[in-house]
């Protein structure tokens, strides 16, 4: 049992794997790098120090010292890095249990407002019409803040299910485009889309790139002032399909646009216009359109409008 255990701490891809890290970020890893580093540094003191002290005892004891420095400070660094790496383990778990619990009583919730609202069980007074309103508007906006950390559990602990199929993509956005419909025209948004013609099918997973385009239209919507316009673009630049959701709303602050990818962020401009928000979709959108072979990026300009694009290899 003792030598399974240490063959499982030596085995540093498993290590890595547990913390969904790369090898350049697992801290076993880098340790190892580190006393590579140490060890060269040794040879070096060594060296230096035979050509001007005489005594080699002083050389050994200094050339002792400096390596046992060395990786005692290393030690303390990776054991630092290895606590972080595991506390966000725990947290990435902690989420995506509680999430996942939360998702069951929330639907139940959501169906038995339905009900009550459709007036099956007893007539339903326009005054109760509204606060059952009131109640489904909030649980959905809860149910997906749940669905969102859900999905961002399951990108940091690697988890998360791409199913591969060989789709047209102007036949996804159209789809898009139709199924928010009724939100653009809510909010006096027009919708243009222009596609080139005769584009290559392309494998992705059809969910998740539809998830994707749905929050980058979503965005653009949200975030327009009074009337606007949202244009979507695509086009074959190269071996990729390339994607462009374009809009006139609100932009970006120039100091802001650095965070815009991380987690929970949202800029203060956008805050002071929509206060709700959990700041998490565009960096799922991100990981996404990363894990399905492609890049996502922006440019915006504050009072101006944004523009997000994102490109996918053509298999």
């Amino acid at each position: 049992m003792a030598v399974k255990n240490i063959l499982e701490q030596l085995n540093i891809i498993r290590r890595c794997q547990r913390y969904n890290l790369s090898l350049w970020q697992c801290p076993q890893f880098l340790f190892l790098i580190m006393g590579g580093i140490i060890i060269v540094s040794s040879l070096a003191t060594y060296v230096i120090g035979n050509r001007y002290i005489e005594d080699p005892l002083i050389i050994a004891l200094v050339v002792i010292f400096i390596t046992t420095l060395l990786f005692i400070i290393a030690f303390i660094i990776t054991q630092s890095f290895e606590r972080l790496a595991e506390a966000n383990r725990m947290k990435s778990e902690f989420v995506g249990i509680v999430s996942h619990q939360l998702r069951s009583p929330l639907s139940n919730l959501k169906w038995v407002i339905e009900l009550l609202m459709s007036g099956r069980i007893s007539t339903v007074s326009e005054k109760q019409a509204e606060y059952f309103r009131i109640l489904k508007e909030n649980s959905e906006r809860m149910r997906e803040l749940v669905s969102d950390l859900l999905t961002v559990s399951r990108i940091e602990q690697g988890k998360l299910f791409f199913k591969k199929e060989r789709i047209s993509l102007q036949g996804l956005i159209e789809k898009v485009i139709k199924e928010v419909e009724i939100f653009s025209k809510a909010s006096n948004v027009e919708i243009s889309f222009d596609s080139e013609e005769n584009l290559p099918q392309i494998i992705v997973d059809p969910d998740q790139i539809k998830l994707v385009i749905g929050n980058l239209l979503d965005n653009a919507i949200r975030y327009i002032k009074e009337r606007g316009k949202a244009e979507i673009d695509l086009k074959k630049k190269n071996d990729n399909l390339y994607v462009e959701v374009k809009d006139n709303g609100i932009g970006i602050p120039k100091d802001d646009q650095k965070y815009i990818f991380q987690k929970f962020f949202r800029s203060a401009n956008i805050k002071r216009h929509r206060t709700e928000g959990s700041g998490l979709g565009l960096y799922i959108a991100k990981s996404i359109i990363e894990k399905s072979g492609g890049k996502m990026g922006f440019k915006s300009q504050e009072g101006i409008g944004s523009t997000f694009w994102f490109v996918l290899p053509i298999k």
